[in-house]
């Protein structure tokens, strides 16, 4: 079985060192509203009741958001 996209954001999260307010602040940055809620979510155990699989889209904005966060926002074309 492959990764889960729950298990590459957590890969992520550990990698980059994140906190939730970062998690929260990074998704903010592609116009994604996300609740710590869900962050804590996400990151349970698959066989805990409020688990909750992380979504692509989700995983697309929060990449999306990453990339803004690591290189800045992109250069006005001229």
């Amino acid at each position: 079985m492959g990764l889960t996209n729950n298990d590459i954001f957590k890969k992520l999260r550990v990698a980059h060192k994140l906190r939730d307010t970062d998690i929260i602040e990074i998704c903010a940055l592609v116009d994604f509203k996300v609740s710590k809620g869900e962050i804590n979510a996400i990151f349970r155990n698959e066989n805990h009741p409020k688990y909750m699989p992380c979504g692509d889209q989700f995983l697309r904005n929060f990449l999306n958001g990453l990339i803004i966060h690591l290189r800045g926002p992109m250069p006005e074309k001229k």
